[in-house]
């Protein structure tokens, strides 16, 4: 074989694919809501400038809803989300009687006590905000990824935080409303929960309903890239020039 074909032929050998960038959003799932506060939504995390290594797969975790309080059982925290190096935190749950509201990637909103009225837990920092404060016979509402929930007045419940708006358009990680003797808040944008569950593949919180009271939904994890489609898993659709690798429940994402 002559030194030029060898020289070709040892390239075509060592040739490696080229890295690439992605954008990614890692939701996790939305705490419970309690006989009281609003559960906070999942934990919201994007960015651009990822960079990934073709052959190589990455985890994908989609982290499940909290379960909603009964007024004995206390409200759970929603569970975190998974891309690859980056964890999203499961939202906070709501408050109840008993129980203090937790924190979360959004917190949980307060409730209630005896004359006593617990507030809103925090937010993790970079990734949602604090429940609103409880009142006498109100829950606060959930916080979200833009906004901390609303704070409740005496027997109306506080609104749930609004989410934020990724690049697809759609809204996620809505914290829930809270409960009132008088009048629920309104869960917000983002698959906060209306006197009832969260939405499922938003992080939203769920909302307080009294007695029974809302799960959280679960969260959601989506990878893109420009162009024509790169990797495999999730559900790949195409839109605006971008392909997109959607997952709703745990999976791989080969690129």
């Amino acid at each position: 074989m002559s030194g030029a074909l060898q020289a070709v032929f040892q390239n075509q050998r060592s040739f490696v694919p080229p890295t690439y960038d992605v954008e990614y959003l890692v939701v996790a799932g939305g705490g419970g809501g309690q006989a009281g506060g609003a559960g906070g939504a999942g934990g919201y995390r994007a960015s651009t400038g990822f960079t990934l290594t073709p052959g190589t797969g990455y985890t994908a975790t989609v982290g499940s809803g909290g379960v909603g309080g009964s007024g004995i059982s206390a409200a759970g925290n929603g569970n975190n989300s998974v891309f690859s190096t980056i964890t999203s935190t499961g939202g906070g749950a709501g408050a109840d009687s008993d129980e203090a509201a937790t924190s979360g990637g959004s917190g949980g909103g307060g409730y209630w006590s005896s004359g006593a009225t617990y507030a809103g837990a925090a937010g993790t920092s970079g990734q949602g905000n604090a429940g609103g404060n409880g009142a006498t016979y109100a829950g606060g509402g959930g916080g979200g990824a833009s906004a901390a929930g609303g704070n409740a007045t005496t027997n109306y419940g506080g609104n749930g935080g609004n989410g934020s708006t990724w690049s697809n358009g759609s809204t996620y990680a809505g914290g829930g409303g809270g409960y009132g003797d008088s009048s629920y808040g309104s869960g917000g944008s983002g698959g906060g929960g209306n006197a009832g569950a969260g939405s499922a593949n938003t992080g939203g919180g769920g909302g307080g309903v009294g007695s029974f009271n809302g799960p959280g939904g679960s969260g959601i994890v989506i990878i893109r890239y420009s162009g024509s489609q790169k990797g495999t898993g999730g559900t790949v659709t195409s839109s605006g020039g971008y392909t997109y690798h959607t997952f709703t429940s745990s999976g791989t994402y080969t690129a």
